[in-house]
């Protein structure tokens, strides 16, 4: 499925001639982004995101010369 997504804010201009377009097109959805706000509330952690690094820790030291 591929969803062809319109901004709110362009939706009464262009909503219809896409769902025209793309009606006989199998596969393919026209909708419109109906969010609201930022999803990083301050709520949820401040609006700051985190980074995690998913990779092993070395472990500490260095290698000895070969």
């Amino acid at each position: 499925m591929i969803y062809y997504v319109i901004p709110r804010e362009l939706a009464d201009k262009y909503y219809e001639k896409f769902k025209e377009k793309f009606a006989g097109v199998e596969g393919v959805e026209v909708i419109i982004d109906r969010r609201q706000g930022e999803r990083r509330s301050s709520a949820e952690g401040g609006g700051r995101r985190v980074v995690r690094d998913r990779r092993r820790r070395r472990l500490p030291g260095s290698f000895p010369d070969v």
